[in-house]
């Protein structure tokens, strides 16, 4: 069992028979009165985010999660296909738990996935990546003397402003947590 004051950002507990995956806690202390948790939480099953509240001597259930390296193969409408390297076990997870992840990852890549009990809940991908431009139009000389942007089409099908000087095939670090530009590739 674990306190509800325990609840920190990533820790993973079972309420009412669910996984959840703590994104925001607070604490919050209101006068004479008792304490409260508040736990903005995803839960690993369907991939929706609610609100918790909590009394702080409340406890709930700790669950162990593990992570593993997946290669990512491909995807359908439903469910996206990852497999194990080591022994080409493959694994499904539905697409509407991890579809915000899915669109930085490309065919062929690595990828952390997250199980409890054999059953795969989440993925991780790094809080940076880089995509390559497909289709932006040229930019005009001369309009450097500010930070001005245009729109640009990467090869993940995601649209995104980046700086005038970027050329079709240019590669981008995009970062995944906001989905903005944040520095040319190297």
């Amino acid at each position: 069992m674990i306190q509800s004051t325990d609840l920190k950002n990533g820790v993973t507990f079972l309420l009412n028979g669910r996984p959840y995956k703590v994104i925001k806690y607070a604490h919050i202390k209101i006068g004479r009165g008792g304490a409260t948790v508040r736990v903005t939480a995803r839960n690993l099953e369907t991939g929706g985010i609610e609100e918790k509240t909590m009394s702080s001597n409340v406890k709930v259930d700790e669950i162990n999660t593990f992570k593993r390296k997946l290669q990512y193969l491909y995807s359908d409408d439903l469910k996206a296909i990852f497999m194990d390297p080591k022994t080409y076990d493959q694994v499904e997870i539905s697409k509407n738990i991890i579809e915000d992840e899915l669109t930085y990852i490309k065919e062929g890549n690595e990828a952390t996935v997250q199980f409890w009990d054999e059953k795969p809940l989440s993925i991780e991908i790094p809080p940076k990546v880089s995509l390559k431009v497909s289709d932006t139009p040229p930019g005009v000389k001369g309009n450097s003397a500010s930070n001005v942007y245009k729109q640009a089409k990467l090869e993940n099908g995601m649209s995104l402003k980046v700086p005038l000087f970027f050329n079709n095939g240019d590669s981008v670090v995009i970062d995944t947590r906001t989905g903005e530009y944040v520095e040319r590739a190297k």
